[in-house]
């Protein structure tokens, strides 16, 4: 004769979450986005100084010294 099964635990099932456990991540989502959008939008630091501008384009230095033609606004060597 067989032996009778024996039991080794029972199967419960779980309680439904509560509303927070089921949607905390959103709350926490909405709060997030919310607040970054208000430091984003309010909170203004100090006004900036503008930037110095930097030459476009700089000239070398003669490789020889002496004097050298300088162009004036028309083009025509000084």
């Amino acid at each position: 004769m067989a032996k009778a099964p024996t039991v080794i635990g029972v199967l419960t099932e779980p309680p439904a979450p509560t509303w927070w456990k089921a949607n905390r991540h959103k709350v926490f989502a909405v709060s997030g986005l919310l607040i970054g959008y208000l430091i984003g939008t309010h909170l203004h630091g100090a006004p900036q100084q503008p930037a110095t501008p930097w030459p476009g384009h700089t000239t070398p230095a003669p490789a020889t010294p002496g004097e050298h033609p300088t162009r004036t606004a028309h083009g025509l060597a000084a």
